[in-house]
């Protein structure tokens, strides 16, 4: 597997993407992944939240698998869940090209993709033929041309949308690649998504955890403003965090967009801590810089109940997993 990783580094990195997905593709078909990875039960250590029996607490962060495309396979790698997405309404190409960069020696990312996505008919059409049957969620939001007004709507489309085949549904107005969305971490914006969703959660019955992804980069004003509404609104859990714009935290940093990776870590570590110690009854998921077990459970420590990988995935291929949950 290393040597994969050595070889899809001399293509850019958004193909180098593409390519190690479709590659765990074709080895989970014609059932070779299975050899590299034979027996993950060696990871199970279950949890039950929201009535939801996690496998084990790690999981693959929003960002990796966009469309649903590679849920089986990275099922097979021994993650405790997978959260699906972004994916907005309609579909959209996202912005331009080249919009990933590596920066290897900090094994770091910076992204701007833009939520590229297929949209979420296409998300839903995956799901409802997966054979996973761990837990799933979807992470949604708003396409980039719609108005203020409009991306309240794209939330309330998506969600309905989705939560008939999922386990949980995060609401992400934290991406920095799409333009003024992080306004929405306004408790006012936050009001007016969560109370419609709430308001189809009654209509139908159905008590799925609904989580708020936020960013890294909000000050203790708006942080302070979140934890008051969160018991309100009835958020289930936030997500902490979303990449940064703070090109402090990256040495020799050249592009704009969202840095992943090592270089997040201190940075997310401080907001969840933070947000833990403001309110110990939040249900917190932990992502942002993950790349060891001391990482893995120094989020746990911190207040996490749940942790994601993302470029520690990228970084150091599927082999993490084991990394990470072995006993």
């Amino acid at each position: 597997m290393k040597a994969f990783i050595k070889i899809f580094r001399f293509f850019p990195p958004e193909t180098a993407h593409h390519l190690a997905l479709l590659s765990l593709k074709i080895l989970n078909k014609v059932r070779i992944l299975k050899l590299f990875f034979p027996d993950n039960k060696d990871f199970d250590n279950p949890k039950e939240y929201f009535n939801l029996k996690f496998r084990n607490t790690l999981g693959v962060a929003a960002g990796l698998d966009k469309n649903g495309d590679y849920v089986d396979e990275l099922e097979s790698l021994g993650f405790g869940f997978v959260e699906l997405g972004t994916v907005t309404p309609k579909p959209q190409e996202g912005n331009q090209k080249p919009r990933v960069f590596r920066y290897l020696n900090q094994q770091a990312v910076v992204n701007r993709l833009g939520f590229n996505n297929k949209g979420v008919n296409y998300l839903v059409s995956k799901i409802k033929n997966k054979k996973y049957d761990a837990v799933i969620g979807v992470n949604i939001g708003a396409n980039k041309k719609s108005t203020n007004d409009q991306r309240i709507e794209d939330y309330v489309f998506c969600f309905e949308k989705v939560y008939k085949y999922c386990d949980y549904v995060t609401v992400n107005i934290s991406s920095p690649n799409t333009p003024k969305l992080r306004k929405l971490h306004n408790p006012d914006e936050l009001e007016k998504i969560f109370k419609r969703i709430n308001e189809i959660k009654t209509t139908n019955q159905t008590d799925i955890p609904v989580f708020l992804k936020i960013s890294p980069d909000e000050g203790e004003e708006t942080i302070l403003k979140i934890v008051n509404i969160y018991e309100t609104l009835k958020i289930n859990g936030l997500i902490v965090s979303n990449t940064s714009i703070d090109k402090d935290i990256l040495e020799g940093c050249s592009h704009e967009g969202g840095i992943s990776g090592k270089p997040l870590l201190k940075k997310s570590n401080q907001l969840l801590k933070r947000i833990h110690g403001l309110d110990k009854d939040i249900f917190l998921v932990g992502v942002g810089g993950v790349f060891t077990k001391e990482d893995y459970e120094n989020k746990i420590t911190l207040g996490a109940s749940l942790v994601q990988i993302y470029t520690g995935f990228i970084f150091e291929g599927p082999a993490i997993v084991k990394k990470i949950l072995s006993r």
